[in-house]
């Protein structure tokens, strides 16, 4: 067991597993808990500090795991508890934690939960949002995140039930105080096995308006008008939960907040308020999407990412805490949307890497991120299997909004199933990651991008993103530095300072393709430099011109 620390989350790197696509020990598709165990030892060469595991209960599988039908075991496909202990004991004796994903505003509507709910059992009646419909329709204007009214009417019960995600997964009602007595129950019970923390699905989603009035519409959706988000008790409900499962233990809390603010997010991560550790914001991921959502993306707007992060970084910089990522399961891979997966795919992966890795607050690395892995450019709609995308383009092309052709390029650019395709281990047929048939296809291009190849090669991405994990463990300025931002107004050049005890961290990164001039006051070189890490051979001097995705780090004492 790895030894327990105040805060020790803030100087770790977390790993996140999407156990269905990372190794398959079986041969049957579907990636496993005896598959992740059996890389254990690549996990450990990388440096990460801890591993979020992506949902592994029972579950029907219709939202990949997230519909959860039972919170106390583990769904066969993906083994047993006995396996998720050996591999809880096989991380630990390598001094890496694991956390697991908390998804407690809904559940499968086959929970038990549910189904006594819908049968009108007392102690679990209003364990859901139940309520009748208005003028032969829905009780109100809300859509869904995956399409379609937030609704759905339930025969048995003669009512609608409210469903923020896929009817499948009804939300659970919080405001009983039954029900958050339940879910600390789940929580505590996996910490006691184990578990060194939690993420904490669309956990601001837990407190809505009781009113559950109509919302104005934006898009397709009306629930993002601060009635089905960061509702009333939200604080509440989030210092309860503190109070009664986190207290007196040393785990780490991240919550996953769409639409939270700077201001909010300070408020839920200052330690004074016992609530996070720190939470997911979406500010800079959704800065590329365009008036038609998510799939009708955006060119990447270097100054206003950079602003965004900017804000981030100050906002929280003297209380709270930020998390770091570009990749995650429900984000299409960064390198392809927003450094070069061609011509400049190694350089412009770990332009992307040392420009997060630097940043104050806990990065997050989303499996085949280290070895940059790329968009899966599937070219029909059968060929994915996430129920947002699928949902998608059956709305669109049915309603003729737009043809298959245009629907399918947005899918393919912004598709969260470019994240899930199988982790890439080799160039073998399945990519080292099954035997048999994978639940979703292999990437064409795992034959030159792969484990195997990269830890071989001793400038792959991985051993930078190696690299950027050693320097976060010897440089304390990389964890606690204070963040300046510089260059603010420049299209193609990330630039920034950390500074701490009279030391400067100087971070540079050109997002483009071309040669860009860095335009730092000299003094911002100062007297003694070192590049701390850099992916181009050295330059002869700190504010040399940076070539195509260059990025480097200098230490000036």
């Amino acid at each position: 067991m790895p030894e327990a620390g105040s805060e020790w989350w803030k100087s770790s790197v977390v790993y996140q597993i999407y156990p269905s696509s990372f190794n398959d020990s079986n041969g049957d598709g579907i990636g496993d808990l005896p598959g992740i165990i059996d890389r254990l030892d690549y996990l450990q060469q990388l440096g990460v500090d801890v591993v979020w595991l992506s949902p592994v209960y029972p579950s029907p599988w219709d939202d990949n795991g997230y519909d959860i039908s039972d919170y106390t075991d583990i769904d066969p496909r993906f083994g047993t508890l006995q396996d998720w202990d050996r591999l809880r004991e096989g991380l630990h004796e390598r001094g890496m934690r694991l956390v697991m994903d908390l998804v407690i505003n809904h559940t499968s509507d086959r929970h038990p939960w549910f189904t006594a709910s819908r049968a009108g059992d007392p102690g679990k009646d209003d364990f859901y949002f139940w309520r009748s419909g208005r003028e032969g329709g829905p009780p109100n204007n809300w859509g869904s995140v995956f399409s379609g009214p937030a609704w759905t009417r339930d025969d048995e019960r003669d009512e609608y039930y409210l469903h923020l995600f896929s009817p499948s997964q009804p939300d659970l009602n919080w405001e009983n105080p039954k029900v958050r007595s339940a879910v600390h129950e789940v929580a505590r019970w996996w910490l006691d096995r184990g578990a060194d923390g939690f993420r904490m699905d669309v956990i601001n989603f837990v407190s809505k308006n009781p009113k559950l009035p109509d919302g104005p519409v934006i898009g397709d959706h009306g629930i993002f008008a601060d009635h089905a988000i960061n509702g009333p008790r939200l604080h509440e409900f989030l210092h309860e939960m503190h109070r009664e499962v986190f207290d007196g233990r040393d785990v780490l809390t991240v919550g996953e907040m769409p639409g939270v603010s700077v201001d909010r997010a300070r408020v839920h991560t200052n330690p004074v308020n016992r609530e996070l550790s720190m939470v997911f914001q979406f500010e800079h991921v959704d800065l590329d999407h365009g008036p038609g959502g998510k799939f009708d993306p955006l060119p990447l707007d270097l100054v206003a990412f950079k602003a965004s992060l900017s804000r981030w970084q100050t906002g929280l910089g003297d209380v709270g805490w930020n998390s770091l990522y570009f990749n995650n399961h429900d984000q299409p891979r960064a390198v392809s949307r927003y450094g070069d997966d061609g011509r400049y795919r190694v350089e412009s992966a770990k332009a992307l890497a040392t420009t997060l890795h630097m940043m104050q607050g806990t990065p997050y690395v989303y499996q085949g991120e280290e070895l940059g892995m790329t968009n899966a450019h599937f070219a029909d709609i059968t060929d994915h299997r996430d129920v947002e995308t699928l949902n998608h383009h059956r709305t669109m092309v049915a309603t003729g909004r737009v043809d298959p052709e245009a629907a399918m390029a947005g899918i393919a650019r912004m598709s969260r199933d470019n994240a899930r395709t199988p982790m890439q281990w080799d160039a073998s047929a399945g990519a080292g990651f099954t035997t048999g048939t994978p639940w979703i296809g292999v990437n064409d291009n795992h034959t030159e991008i792969n484990a195997e190849a990269a830890v071989a090669d001793p400038d792959s991405v991985f051993h930078h993103y190696r690299r950027l994990i050693e320097l976060r463990k010897e440089h304390p300025i990389i964890v606690h530095g204070r963040y300046t931002p510089l260059l603010e107004d420049d299209p193609r050049v990330f630039a920034y300072t950390r500074t701490l005890d009279g030391r400067t961290l100087l971070v540079l990164a050109n997002w483009s393709g071309e040669e860009a001039p860095v335009e730092l006051p000299q003094e911002r070189a100062g007297t003694g430099t070192r590049m701390l890490i850099g992916n181009y051979p050295e330059p002869e001097r700190v504010l040399a011109p940076l070539r195509p995705w260059e990025a480097r780090v200098h230490l000036l004492d």
